[in-house]
Parts: structure tokens; sequence; C-alpha cells
């Protein structure tokens, strides 16, 4: 179990104090906060944790230095290891540190759930039952499918995450997943280690990021539905600088996954729909564009040559609308909706 927490004070220790009895290990990762989330996860190690039998840690010998040169980890109370880091690395770092520390203890199934107590910790097990009945290696929350989710989720948040959801479902290839930014996670030892967690994303948008290294090796995917919590928490998330980070971020995995999933991917049929789909679209956006101008200018030519952008558009559009439907396609067996 991670528990990523930056800034979480009044919160994460109830969320540690408050894990189920059958979670054996809990890697509280501290952000670097400023105000007093690490010694509450140091007090809620010690009074909210039981003793469980597992081995103690052997990431210090055994992971090469990765660790310690991320964070310090402090000794282990009972199933809790408290880890702060030596610096602010953002909701990603938290987890990519949390997994390193899966991995060398081998741990079989590692969970994430956030700090801020927006997550129902008794649904827990509709995340794990679908990786240990072996239908799926890997299983995230989905709070889009629950019934009028706006009742719970801020319009805001509904409205991006929506945006989301149509950009991951391209970048990744899991057009049967929603909701990517939900952060209540189940992954299986071996998915995990597949995924090449040394390249992890670090900013917010890592759960878009493990998407697409998940489809690019073929990982099954479950999307459960799960009903979130709002409470008093703020979002540390600025808009302005996690648009253009994660939509960068988007764009270069879309374009690795087709390179990774498609031998000769550049002349393969669905990169070749989505190349030839994206150069007509920008040229008919710039034709129009100046064909517009020409025409406020009053200069012949200008009617046809906004005919042909229209027609290149359409072109385009169709190419990616093909390119679209032949992804779906290819891996349509890669998602299980896991409903209520």
């Amino acid at each position: 179990m991670i528990v990523p927490a930056y800034n979480e004070e009044g919160h994460v220790g109830d969320v540690i104090r408050e894990m189920p009895e059958f979670v054996d290990r809990i890697y509280a990762v501290d952000d670097r906060s400023t105000d007093g989330t690490w010694a509450e996860v140091l007090d809620a190690a010690e009074t909210g944790a039981g003793e469980h039998s597992s081995s103690g840690l052997r990431t210090m010998l055994t992971d090469g230095g990765r660790i310690a040169n991320r964070g310090s980890v402090h000794e282990r109370v009972g199933q809790v290891v408290p880890v702060r880091h030596h610096e602010n690395r953002g909701a990603g770092g938290s987890i990519k540190t949390g997994y390193l520390l899966a991995l060398v203890d081998g741990v079989d199934i590692t969970v994430t759930v956030d700090g801020d107590e927006q997550m129902d910790l008794g649904q827990m097990t509709r995340l794990l039952d679908p990786i240990v009945e072996g239908r799926v290696q890997y299983a995230k929350g989905n709070r889009l499918l629950r019934t009028k989710p706006n009742r719970v989720m801020p319009t805001w948040r509904l409205f991006g995450n929506a945006v989301l959801t149509v950009l991951t479902s391209i970048a990744s290839g899991y057009w049967g997943i929603m909701d990517p930014q939900n952060g209540y996670t189940a992954i299986s030892r071996e998915a995990l280690e597949t995924i090449e967690v040394e390249d992890l994303y670090e900013y917010y948008g890592y759960t878009n990021d493990v998407l697409t290294k998940l489809n690019v090796h073929n990982i099954r995917v479950g999307d459960v539905t799960m009903k979130p919590i709002y409470g008093d928490e703020k979002s540390s998330i600025v808009y302005t600088e996690y648009i253009p980070k994660v939509s960068g971020m988007l764009l270069r995995n879309f374009v690795w996954r087709l390179q990774k999933t498609n031998r000769g991917w550049f002349v393969h049929p669905l990169a070749l729909s989505y190349i030839v789909g994206g150069i007509a679209s920008g040229l008919a956006a710039a034709i129009g564009v100046r064909s517009l101008y020409a025409h406020v200018s009053r200069k012949k030519g200008s009617t046809e040559r906004f005919a042909s952008s229209l027609t290149l558009f359409a072109v385009g559009c169709l190419c990616i609308l093909f390119g679209t439907v032949f992804d779906i396609h290819c891996n349509e067996e890669k998602v299980v909706r896991i409903h209520d």
C-alpha cells in the first residue's frame, strides 16, 4: 500500500489509522511537506499501526541506492514504513518511490490511495479481487460511472476529467477506460515489474503515464466503479502549469506507444491513419486561416481556397476516425469493466 502525501495534515493520519487489517505494508511517502504531515505520519504509525508478521525492509541493501537518493526511509513501525523525500518530487514522484520500495520488498499487489481521505478504504477489495482472481493485472477506480456523479464531484473537475479521459484514451490505447486521473489503483507484482518504474512520470498525470506503459506490455486493466468523497481538502494543482505539462506528456506517450506496439510503425495502417489525418488537418487549418485573411482583404480566389481547406479537413478527420476505430478494435479486450 502506497499513501502519497503533500501537505495533508489533518487527513493522512486518519488514512493510515483506518487502513484495513489485511494490509500488511504501508509506504507512507511524505513529499517534503511544509506543514505537519511528516509528524502526523509518524504519530499515526505509532498509535494506529498493528504489528504484522512480515519480513523487514531489504530495500536499503538491494536497491543500489535508488531509494536513498530520493528520500530517507524511517524504521518500520508495525506495517507502516514512513518515507520522507529529500525534495518535493510531485504526486508521481511519491508513487514512484513507493513502487520502487514495493518491488524490492517483493509485494504481491501494490495499492495506491491518496492521503487526503477522498477514497473509501472499504472499497479496496473491489480493486484487489479481480487481480487475485486473475481477471486483470491492474485495477483502477472510476468515479464517472456512478449515478449522477456531478452530485459529489465538482463541475469543473467533472469537465476536466472528461477531457482527460478522451486524451488519455488516445495516448494509452485503453479506449474503455474512464476517469484516468483516479489515484485509487492496484497493480500486481508481475505488471509492476514490466512498466519501467524508473521512467515513471513524476508530476500529476502519472496515472495516465502508467496506463500507456501497461498497454505496451499488453496488460489487462480493470475499470472499477467507485464512489468519490469530497470534503474540505484543497487541490494543489496549478492548472496553468498542469495543462501544458500533462498534454505534452500524453502526446509523447501516444507517439511512443505507436512506435513500441507496431513494427514499421510509420507505415502501419494505424499509425499511418493518425499521421495522414494529423498532417491533413493541420494543413487544412493553415489554408483556412490564410484564405479567411485573404477574404477579409478582398483578394481573389479566397473562397475557392477556403472550400479546399474544408475538403482537406474532412479527409483528415476521416483518416483520424479510421485510426481511432482501428485502435479501439485492437485494444478492446484489454479492458474489463467492473460495475457495482
